[in-house]
C-alpha cells in the first residue's frame, strides 16, 4: 500500500506508537515507590523543605520512563509540529484511561481458588490480593496523572515552538531541553495538587500545601537533571531521522511544522 510506503507516515507512526507505549507502561509502572539514593548506591540525602522532612529521596518507577516520553515529545514536534503532538497526546490519554477502565473491570472480577496461593513464594502471598494492590491506583492520582499530562504536553508544544521561531534550526538543545524545562515545572505540581491535595479535601491522607511544594520541588529537580543528561540522545535521533528522510523531505517537513501547514 503507498500509505506505508510514504517515509513520513511511516516515522510519525513508529514515533507515535513509542510515545504511547512509554506512557502507558510509565502509569503502570508509577505504582513502585523506589529509593532513588539507595538504587544509585549514594548517601542517603537528609533534609527539609517547606516544613517537610526529607529521608532520603523516593521517586515513582514512572520517572523512569517520563523523561523519554518528554524527549519524543519535542521530536514529533520537530518534524510534525503542534497538530502532531497534540494528536497524540490525546490518543495517548484516551489509551491510558481505557487500559485503568478494563483494568477496574479485570479487578471486580472473582479470583480462581488454586489460583490465590499457586506462587512459588508459599501460601503467604495472596495473588489476587497483591494484583489489587499493585493494580489498583486510587482514582484520584489517575485523574491528577491524567491533568497534568495534558497540561504539560500543551505547555511543551507552546513552548517548543515560540524559541524555535525566535532561533530558526539552529539551538535544537535550547528549545527540546528549555520546552521541557517549563512544562515539567507545571507537570510536577498538578499530578500532586489534584491528586493529594484538590481531591482529597477532607480525608484522610490529604496532603498540605507545603508538602506539595515540598514534593513537587524534589521531582521537579529530578526531571531537570533527567532532561539535561538525555539531551545529547536527541542530537542523535535527530541524525537518525534525517538520515532516513533524507535532508530534503526532512527539511521541508520541519518548515511544514513551523508554519503549521501539516495536515
Amino acid at each position: 500500500m503507498h500509505f506505508f510506503r510514504n517515509k513520513t507516515n511511516r516515522l510519525y507512526i513508529i514515533m507515535s506508537a513509542f510515545f504511547i507505549a512509554n506512557a502507558m507502561v510509565a502509569e503502570f509502572m508509577g505504582v513502585k515507590i523506589f529509593s532513588l539514593d539507595e538504587t544509585l548506591g549514594i548517601k542517603k540525602p537528609v533534609f527539609d523543605l517547606f516544613g517537610f522532612h526529607f529521608d532520603g529521596i523516593s521517586q515513582t518507577c514512572g520517572v523512569l520512563l517520563w523523561p523519554f516520553v518528554f524527549v519524543m515529545t519535542d521530536i514529533i514536534n520537530e518534524y510534525f509540529g503542534v497538530k502532531g503532538v497534540r494528536f497524540i497526546s490525546w490518543i495517548a490519554a484516551i489509551m491510558i484511561s481505557y487500559a485503568y477502565l478494563m483494568l477496574f473491570a479485570a479487578m471486580q472480577t472473582a479470583p480462581a481458588g488454586w489460583w490465590v496461593n499457586s506462587s512459588n513464594y508459599g501460601t503467604e502471598l495472596d495473588f489476587n490480593k497483591a494484583y489489587l494492590a499493585v493494580f489498583g491506583q486510587g482514582t484520584n492520582i489517575i485523574i491528577g496523572s491524567l491533568i497534568a499530562f495534558m497540561v504539560g504536553q500543551l505547555i511543551d508544544v507552546s513552548v517548543f515552538h515560540w524559541i524555535k521561531k525566535k532561533t530558526g534550526d539552529r539551538f535544537v538543545w535550547l528549545r527540546s531541553t528549555g520546552s521541557t524545562l517549563i512544562s515539567q515545572l507545571v507537570d510536577s505540581f498538578i499530578v500532586l495538587f489534584v491528586a493529594f491535595y484538590l481531591l482529597k479535601q477532607g480525608q484522610q491522607g490529604q496532603w498540605t500545601l507545603n508538602m506539595v511544594f515540598a514534593v513537587g520541588i524534589v521531582n521537579y529537580i529530578y526531571k531537570c537533571t533527567a532532561a539535561l543528561v538525555l539531551t545529547p540522545v536527541i542530537y542523535v535521533v535527530h541524525k537518525i531521522i534525517d538520515s532516513y528522510l533524507g535532508s530534503e523531505l526532512a527539511q521541508s517537513l520541519k518548515q511544514q511544522a513551523v508554519e503549521g501547514k501539516l495536515e
